[in-house]
């Protein structure tokens, strides 16, 4: 058997075009592009680079391009308007990527690749959990958002969740990759560590061949499974809803000291326009004023959730000095009522937002059905909307204020939160993307419009059954599995080494 006849350098090189490439596919996957069946491979390049083409001392390379290329590609845009350290997450992430995975080609060499499958996945979803007990982090770019309108594909995120999905992904991506090395390894001799005395064989036939059964088994299931969710019938009655997105947004129109009177006008006959179609629900974006209306009614909110006869979500903020802001949403019945107040369960601590109330997640019991509101960033994990439906959520209003840069992405995360609980929910933005979603990830309306623009969405959308899911029940529970799995790695990994080593010597002696 030839080995591969490249000098180092060469190798290098050819590796890093490998991981380029690698990430580009990732960064295709996702919105704006949406060339989703990318998602599938874009890691293959990537894996092959590091643990066949690259030279062994720096495989790990292959990994912190990869990644950084496709996060520069996706959140690069997206921070850019922002500034601030957030614009040089790509590159932390790069460094962290490059150490943390040093090690890994010598340590699947010496196991025969037995745990290349399982560890790859593990460790992905792993680190998809830890993001979310980050503030700056939370669901962005997690893996499985390209696959936002595969509905036939998802529906299992009810019951695994969205790092349950990802890691669907990342096992097909892990099992490609280990058939290319078993390809590569019939033409190239493998190379031979010279850290250990452990011998490299090329992957062997049973392994492969194992793991592809298993593989396209699991797939499989899968997909049978999501597609008796998707079709399965849901006794809930249908509400119309509304989300009224207004020309500009009207907080940043505020803290840039504008007169917005006119502004208000429209959003007003905004929501007059949507009651007379028959809305029930209608939602305003997050702090579309900073005063509390309970306190001071500047807008005849009162007034107009009567005239319209519809239950009137709205978002505001409102200043607290050096402590900070509160930032709210309540909702007024069609009596006048407020129901309550919720606080922003997740500020934007990047941008400097704070929320002063946050912590209670309170449900209202209407005519309508028990609805419940989040905000924005809310969006961007996985708890805030769990606990909602937890109580019984089975509508939820998301008054939102996001900026031009993720307008074409946002919207995607509603689509999750949604199918992970089986709620409805309403997002209404200060002038970039709002949604209407229902309990299946269904888009029934959809407003995108990166350069900013008003939209008046109206639609009859079925509302949970308030029951939740087995991910409503058990939360994040794959990623708690996965972070088990890189505890028993990380603390058993010499362990399975010397295990692989005694079973090879077996062999030999025969």
């Amino acid at each position: 058997m030839p080995e591969m006849n490249l000098s180092n350098p060469a190798r290098t090189i050819l590796g890093l075009i490998m991981s380029v490439a690698g990430g580009i596919a990732f960064m295709l996957a996702f919105p704006p592009y949406e060339i989703w069946p990318l998602v599938f491979v874009g890691f293959v390049p990537i894996l092959v680079a590091q643990h066949r083409i690259m030279p062994a001392r720096t495989s790990s390379l292959a990994t912190g391009v990869g990644i950084a290329v496709w996060l520069q590609g996706y959140l690069g845009p997206v921070f850019a308007p922002i500034g601030t350290y957030m614009v040089w997450l790509p590159l932390i992430v790069f460094f962290l990527s490059t150490v943390l995975d040093y090690g890994q080609r010598a340590f699947h060499s010496q196991t025969g690749y037995r745990w290349f499958v399982i560890s790859g996945i593990m460790t992905w979803a792993a680190i998809e959990m830890i993001r979310l007990f980050i503030p700056i982090a939370g669901t962005w770019a997690f893996i499985a958002y390209p696959l936002y309108r595969q509905l036939w594909l998802i529906q299992p995120a009810s019951i695994f969740g969205i790092i349950g999905v990802g890691m669907l992904v990342m096992l097909i991506n892990h099992i490609l990759a280990l058939l290319v090395l078993g390809w590569i390894d019939k033409k190239w001799k493998p190379e031979v560590s010279t850290k250990t005395a452990f011998t490299v064989q090329p992957l062997k036939i049973a392994l492969l061949r194992r793991w592809a059964f298993t593989g396209g088994a699991i797939v499989a299931g899968w997909v049978a499974l999501s597609l008796v969710l998707w079709n399965s019938s849901l006794e809930t009655p249908s509400v119309r809803v509304a989300a009224i997105q207004p020309e500009v947004s009207p907080i940043v129109s505020l803290n840039r000291e504008m007169d917005i009177d006119w502004l208000y006008v429209r959003m007003i006959e905004q929501t007059k326009e949507a009651g007379n179609k028959g809305a029930d629900f209608i939602v305003w974006p997050e702090a579309s004023f900073n005063w509390d209306p309970q306190q001071e009614d500047r807008l005849n909110l009162v007034s107009l959730a009567a005239e319209t006869d519809a239950h009137l979500v709205v978002g505001y903020v409102v200043l607290a000095g050096e402590e900070g802001f509160y930032n709210e949403a309540t909702v007024i019945n069609p009596k006048g009522e407020f129901l309550g107040v919720f606080g922003k369960d997740h500020p934007v601590v990047f941008g400097g937002e704070t929320s002063l109330s946050r912590g209670t997640y309170p449900v209202y019991d209407t005519p309508l059905g028990k609805l419940a509101t989040i905000i924005c960033y809310d969006l961007d994990y996985t708890d805030t909307s769990r606990k909602m439906v937890a109580r019984g959520a089975q509508l939820i209003g998301v008054p939102s204020n996001d900026w031009s840069s993720i307008a074409d992405k946002h919207y995607t995360h509603v689509v999750f939160r949604a199918i992970e609980n089986r709620v409805a929910m309403v997002k209404a933005d200060g002038g970039y993307n709002s949604a209407i979603i229902d309990p299946r990830g269904r888009i029934v309306e959809l407003a995108v419009i990166p350069e900013g623009g008003e939209a008046t969405l109206v639609a009859d959308v079925k509302i949970g059954d308030g029951r939740g899911t087995i991910n409503t029940r058990l939360g994040d529970w794959t990623g708690w599995l996965a972070l088990a799995f890189i505890g028993f790695f990380t603390f058993g990994g010499k362990w399975l080494v010397k295990k692989a080593e005694k079973q090879e010597e077996l062999q030999v002696n025969g």
